[in-house]
């Protein structure tokens, strides 16, 4: 249920309907806009007569929500969420572009692929410090080493970082060296994972998972959300159907889809969506101009030698040629490139 106040409303009303409902046990979610505040009402809300909310002086309507997800939907918040990381908007008029490495392997690596990407116009450095392989032969990653590597490089060549934790334990370290938690696919449904990075008060990038429906994705967002972290961007890389050619099918439609039923700021990976390097750059052209608020793509300044998804990854010349062309498409959808 969503609570709607009046325009302008003093904020002793507000706080008079919040205290009425957390003492009748609801968690209550404040969302404020330009001049006007919406209240979310999670819990038992089939209780609750809407009348007698409505009543309250200042209430402009009670809206009951019929989506499963409440805290994540346009009921909720109308206005588009901006995550704000390192000077740069992810949700407003800017295209950001994430950039960087599958996997920190060593400090050359690293710092090239980062002098590079940050040369053509990247404003966020990815790099993974800990990797889910489908493998356990494979290399893992170089855990907290490697956190310190991407602070360092990020500090360096003035972009923000982000980086995947896989367990509750990775949390803590990694809010040290990192501006924004990534939750991979395979975690997206790791619901105590969710519940602890909605704790932290931390951008997180939500990755949808691999078979997932939209449905399952925003309640997924709602899991952070329900722990009071607003800041949740989504992250749309591919999903598992018949077709083999390329590692996974890229859903561009999900981008307008969720623009319509959330406020949540939604960015694509096409690297991970097609295992194709030569794929990449069409479709991260599609997404830009499908709408989404973000790329997330990976560069590697050696992907033959890459110990991780080289077959992904573009060269850094590559990516100096698909900002080039996201300069010509971002001013075509009435935005800049962050």
């Amino acid at each position: 249920m969503v609570i709607v106040m009046q325009k302008a409303a003093p904020e002793e009303k507000i706080e008079r309907v919040m205290a009425e409902l957390t003492r009748r046990g609801f968690d209550v979610h404040r969302s404020t806009g330009a001049d006007q505040t919406v209240l979310g009402v999670v819990g038992d809300v089939a209780s609750i007569d809407s009348r007698e909310f409505e009543l309250f002086d200042g209430v402009q309507e009670v809206v009951r929500v019929s989506e499963p997800y409440k805290l994540s939907s346009r009921t909720f918040r109308p206005e588009n969420t901006i995550v704000k990381v390192n000077g740069c908007g992810i949700g407003g008029k800017e295209v950001v572009v994430m950039a960087g490495p599958c996997t920190i392997e060593n400090e050359p690596q690293l710092f090239e692929t980062a002098r590079a990407v940050a040369r053509a116009g990247a404003k966020v450095l990815r790099g993974g410090a800990w990797k889910p392989r489908t493998s356990p032969y494979a290399f893992q990653g170089m855990g907290i080493e490697g956190l310190k590597l991407l602070r360092a490089a990020g500090k360096e060549f003035g972009m923000a970082t982000v980086s995947e934790v896989m367990e509750i334990s990775q949390i803590e370290p990694a809010l040290e060296y990192v501006d924004i938690i990534q939750i991979g696919a395979r975690n997206m449904q790791n619901f105590n994972l969710l519940s602890a990075v909605g704790q932290t008060r931390k951008p997180v990038l939500l990755k949808r998972g691999m078979s997932a429906t939209i449905q399952e994705w925003l309640l997924a967002a709602e899991y952070i959300m329900a722990g009071g972290n607003y800041q949740v961007i989504l992250c749309e890389r591919g999903i598992r159907t018949f077709e083999t050619y390329t590692r996974n099918t890229l859903d561009i439609s999900a981008i307008p889809v969720i623009q319509k039923l959330s406020h949540l700021p939604i960015i694509v990976d096409p690297s991970h969506a097609t295992g194709r390097r030569d794929k990449v750059m069409p479709l991260a052209r599609a997404s830009v101009a499908a709408g989404a608020d973000g790329l997330l793509i990976e560069v590697h300044v050696d992907p033959d030698k890459a110990l991780c998804d080289g077959p992904q990854s573009l060269y850094p010349e590559d990516f100096v040629h698909l900002m080039d062309e996201l300069k010509i498409i971002v001013p075509a959808v009435r935005r800049t490139l962050g």
